[in-house]
């Protein structure tokens, strides 16, 4: 058997690197090892471990969905927490992930002022971004962990995903903004994103929420 050592491994942005055999100790160790300031993104389920790095489309798309929320929230008016790429991990059910991007927004006030979280004590995100460009989603974990709305981008598409009855069924409405028909002009804004650019298809997303506001 040959044995590597984590810094002998190199994970291009792009690629996944999937090791087997990886217990809750060994998890725990491989995380502090990695440390806090990466680009990389880890997934892990019953001793099974992905490290994945996302390429630029990645990154670009994943902020500006992330901005959708952001001004949505604010111009709602609705508070929120937000915990980025955070690892949400529970040893007693042996899974762990960082997604994209997390919103604690029904439980905001649970989540002000920490900068520690236990999925035992605490609960997990109320919305969570996944961008899939290079691998999939890991449904899975997510349903372990319980995040109750999880928005998935493919093929710069959204699909939203709602937890009912510990499974994830889709959605064509966002249940944190019901009355809104944001898989469409979430859709459109990317699209504009891309032609436009980033910056004004943002401020044309806020001026339209603004008169959906006022309707």
């Amino acid at each position: 058997m040959v044995t590597l050592q984590l810094n002998q491994i190199k994970v291009l942005p792009g690629q996944t690197v999937i090791l087997k055999e990886i217990y809750w100790p060994k998890f725990e160790a491989i995380l502090e090892a990695l440390g806090d300031h990466r680009s990389s993104r880890i997934a892990y389920s019953k001793g099974t471990l992905e490290i994945m790095t996302p390429l630029p489309e990645h990154e670009v798309i994943k902020g500006i969905v992330s901005d959708v929320v952001k001004i949505l929230l604010e111009e709602l008016n609705i508070n929120c927490e937000v915990f980025g790429s955070t690892t949400f991990k529970r040893e007693d059910l042996d899974k762990g992930i960082e997604p994209d991007e997390s919103f604690y927004i029904k439980n905001s006030d649970k989540m002000m002022g920490r900068d520690r979280i236990d999925l035992t004590l605490d609960p997990a995100p109320d919305l969570v971004i996944e961008i899939e460009v290079t691998s999939p989603t890991q449904l899975d974990i997510y349903q372990s962990l319980g995040v109750l709305e999880l928005w998935q981008v493919k093929n710069r598409q959204l699909q939203i995903n709602i937890l009912e009855n510990g499974q994830y069924i889709d959605s064509k409405t966002s249940p944190t903004f019901p009355n809104l028909s944001i898989i469409e002009r979430v859709n459109y804004t990317l699209k504009q994103a891309y032609s436009m650019g980033r910056s004004p298809a943002l401020r044309e997303f806020r001026q339209w929420i603004k008169q959906q506001i006022k309707e």
